[in-house]
């Protein structure tokens, strides 16, 4: 396991401490929470667009849905 210095301005600190708080988790768990959700959705984007660049004409139709999906 690795461990990660993160700067952050205080108010945004005392935010995310009353975050995890309310949700009964500490700031580390809910920062390892949402990597996991982040890196969960490059994965997936990632995979979308290697199966999008397979396709030949359905390329740009693929990423378009993808950008249409982005703006939500």
């Amino acid at each position: 396991m690795s461990a990660l210095t993160l700067r952050l301005p205080d108010d945004k600190h005392q935010r995310l401490r009353a975050l995890a708080k309310s949700r009964g988790t500490t700031v580390n768990r809910l920062m390892d929470e949402m990597t996991t959700l982040m890196l969960a959705e490059f994965d997936a984007e990632t995979h979308f667009r290697l199966r999008a660049a397979r396709g030949a004409e359905s390329t740009e139709r693929g990423l378009a849905l993808l950008d249409k999906a982005a703006q939500i």
